[in-house]
């Protein structure tokens, strides 16, 4: 199978709740640990782009995006709260990194994907011709 080189990944955090139940000082002891976090991750030239997002949203589906909905829709622990990019050379690194995410603790997730030159579907069709080809050439 050809697979292209990935140097890059997004972690999506998701949860939105994760503050529920907790003091101000607390929240804000813990907004402090992310922001170390993410300086720290920057300052090592791992973390290359990332944002928190706001809690509403639109979603658009149905054919030519004629429907338009308030959302997000997921439940909140569902829901995303905001991604980082990380540019390293692993998926175990990447993994490593989300580990240490400071809101895990709180009931927050995270998920890493590696991030593709173009859509996965057309890459995986590439792959798939690719391994015919070499298939064909064997015979």
């Amino acid at each position: 199978m050809v697979m292209e080189p990935v140097t890059e990944y997004m972690m999506l955090f998701r949860g939105t709740g994760w503050h529920k139940g907790l003091s101000p000082e607390e929240i804000q002891q813990i907004v402090t640990e992310m922001h170390s976090w993410l300086d720290s991750l920057t300052a090592k030239g791992k973390a290359r782009a990332g944002q928190p997002l706001h809690f509403e949203g639109k979603l658009i589906s149905g054919k030519n995006g004629k429907v338009v909905a308030d959302g997000p829709f997921a439940e909140s622990k569902e829901a995303i709260a905001g991604y980082f990019i990380l540019t390293v050379d692993s998926m175990d690194e990447a993994v490593e990194i989300a580990k240490n995410y400071p809101g895990l603790n709180y009931g927050a997730e995270v998920e890493v994907r590696p991030l593709a030159s173009e859509c996965a579907a057309a890459l995986k069709l590439k792959e798939e011709e690719a391994a015919r080809a070499a298939g064909a050439g064997s015979k």
